[in-house]
């Protein structure tokens, strides 16, 4: 017997309305579908499909049919089938990733600001490889590659330093190919990546209500070559959504289930964890943000509404801050969000190691929040009643006024219990006598012994031309 420690929005009732909504808003609003071959698939598929407007309508049937074909259960993995990930997640915890589109970079060392380079990117890389409770890797954006295939530069860099999955955002229509190009020559063929895709890609939705030919294309190509897909839905409630917590997460369910439909009908049994990164706007100034009590309330209903309202894996942010820097305000809020989203249920905590709504990173914010999540699965673990746990001999025979320190009981379990690495709890004349620092200070020791002698992944001399040579291919045709 045990304990679930997972807090709800809403109660079975609600739970039903929400998913009425949802199809009913799918069956009877029209999406824009911009990619023609895309739209001679749904027409054939039996949708209501204005093929001049490139406008759909999707039946509920039709969408109950998608849904029934994702795989229940799947498991993707890094390099080679390294690092795998289960899903559902078998300790009924959640997996999580690193930050990715962050083009900023807070350098450690001396405190600047200053746009990421490839050498950022290499080294974030090799940390998020080597963190332990950091599942998978979301790249950051380096500025010192070519700007019109700065996607491809980026995953070929990428693959060279991460041996955990890879999630890939492309950037334009045109290297989409490339990118999936990279996937297979980096597993040494077409018949090694099905089998072990390292890549997996974010499709995105432009919200409310179209997805354009980019993200289409991303679906078609990665469906025929089997790469797990992340359909994503991007709403700012009150500008590109509609400001309320319900309203919000019914429009970002129905975009995300058009993502997975649109890809299970090319190829069905294909792993699809739906996603969706909430944000509020500030309606004084039309900023979007991630961590304000709203945006914080859509992400939780999002991830419960897939999670339980219909079967899906769901993935949201679990990390980051509206903050401009890695500061009090940051810690607190990354610290709300990801106990949040986690005992919600989520299946995927994104965006480890951002502040400033995404947009810039820290590899010692990556170093903070690794241990934020470890502490995490450890509050959220299944509690056990069975009898050692209770301990009612233990309690029994011990006299009013007795002690446990030194009962064998105490002994077996005295290491159970995840403690922390960079938080510091001695008292203060230890603390001030060890020179332990800030919580900063702290986890920028660690990420450095973390990173002794981390260097690149292993490739034979075949797989890094044929990389090589997907991004001459892409540079060329893309750049001219």
């Amino acid at each position: 017997m045990a304990l679930s420690n997972r807090l709800s929005f809403f109660n079975e009732e609600q739970l039903v309305l929400l998913r009425e909504k949802t199809f009913h808003l799918l069956e009877n609003h029209e999406f824009k579908i911009d990619h023609p071959e895309m739209i001679k698939i749904l027409d054939k598929a039996g949708c209501n499909v204005d093929v001049e407007r490139r406008m759909v309508k999707f039946p509920r049937q039709f969408i109950q049919e998608q849904i029934d074909k994702v795989p229940k259960e799947f498991t993707i993995a890094g390099r080679g089938g390294k690092f795998p990930m289960k899903y559902p997640h078998p300790d009924k915890l959640f997996y999580t990733r690193t930050n990715t589109g962050g083009q900023s970079w807070l350098d450690p060392d001396t405190g600047e600001f200053r746009r990421v380079t490839s050498k950022d990117l290499k080294y974030w890389g090799r940390l998020a490889d080597r963190l332990d409770h950091i599942d998978f890797y979301a790249s950051i954006v380096p500025d010192d590659v070519p700007h019109p295939t700065a996607d491809v530069h980026t995953i070929r860099t990428a693959l060279e330093n991460v041996e955990k999955m890879i999630w890939v955002q492309p950037y334009t229509f045109e290297t989409v190919e490339y990118l999936v190009e990279l996937a297979v020559a980096a597993a040494g063929g077409e018949e090694n990546a099905r089998k072990n895709p390292q890549l997996s890609f974010i499709t995105c939705s432009l919200t409310p209500f179209t997805m354009k030919d980019m993200d289409v294309e991303i679906i078609l190509q990665c469906a025929r070559k089997g790469i797990p897909l992340l359909p994503c839905s991007l709403p700012g409630s009150g500008t590109t959504g509609p400001m309320t917590t319900p309203s919000v997460v019914i429009l970002s369910a129905a975009e995300t289930l058009v993502g997975l439909a649109l890809a299970q009908t090319v190829q069905p049994g294909l792993p699809i964890i739906n996603t969706s990164l909430q944000f509020s706007a500030d309606m004084q100034t039309g900023r979007s943000l991630q961590s304000t009590p709203l945006a914080l309330r859509q992400a939780g209903l999002f991830t419960q509404l897939m999670e339980r309202g219909f079967g899906i894996r769901a993935h949201t942010y679990g990390s980051g801050t509206d903050s401009a820097h890695i500061d009090e305000q940051s810690m607190i809020e990354r610290a709300v969000q990801t106990m949040l989203i986690a005992s919600g249920g989520a299946s995927v905590l994104g965006a480890a190691g951002q502040f400033e709504v995404a947009c810039a990173v820290c590899p010692v914010q990556l170093t903070i929040d690794n241990e934020i999540f470890r502490l995490t699965k450890e509050i959220l673990k299944e509690m056990v009643f069975d009898d050692d746990a209770l301990a009612m001999d233990v309690l029994m025979k011990t006299e009013p006024g007795g002690q446990f320190l030194t009962d064998m009981h105490t002994l077996s379990h005295c290491r159970d219990n995840q403690m922390p690495i960079n938080f510091c709890s001695d008292a203060r004349d230890t603390w001030e006598a060890n020179k332990r620092g800030t919580l900063k200070e702290r986890a920028k020791v660690n990420m450095e012994d973390i990173m002794k002698d981390a260097g690149p992944v292993e490739y034979s001399e075949d797989i890094l031309k044929a990389m090589d040579d997907v991004v001459k291919r892409a540079d060329k045709k893309v750049i001219g």
